[in-house]
């Protein structure tokens, strides 16, 4: 049950990041507002408590569940994966920096910064996809050393 249970929160959380970034995206528009700024830096926040709450439990059911820690352990797309997690992890702090600093203004920003968190958040969606694939090839079996 602890199995089932893990692995439900688990893939919740991965799909709330996933559509928190999205909403990200659809947001940040060269016509935001000050308002709407406030909002994206609001949704940002809980990328962050998506994507921490992720790595707890996604390490729990690494080691509790029922594959166990040595399963995982000698996985190359598990690596694969947790090392592309955490690339998305770093690619999102300068947006959220910059959410920070839109928030703080309480301007409406301007189209430069906008373009360049917009590439930031297509640079994290599409490596999204590649940590889906390398999740699929792992809990098959592919990968092992």
């Amino acid at each position: 049950m602890l199995d089932l249970v893990l692995a439900i929160v688990h893939h919740v959380l991965i799909f709330g990041i996933f559509g928190i970034l999205f909403a990200e995206l659809m947001a940040v528009r060269l016509d935001v507002s000050s308002a709407t700024a406030a909002r994206i830096a609001s949704i940002d926040l809980w990328y962050g408590i998506f994507a921490g709450a992720v790595v707890i439990i996604g390490f729990c059911r690494a080691n509790f569940a029922a594959k166990g820690w040595t399963y995982y352990s000698h996985n190359a797309f598990f690596w694969a994966k947790i090392m592309t997690f955490a690339g998305i992890g770093l690619l999102s702090v300068p947006p959220t920096i910059v959410f920070v600093r839109w928030r703080r203004a309480g301007i409406a920003p301007d189209d430069a910064g906008i373009g360049k968190v917009r590439r930031y958040v297509h640079v994290e969606l599409a490596l999204f996809v590649l940590m889906l694939i390398f999740a699929a090839a792992m809990a098959r079996g592919y990968g092992e050393f």
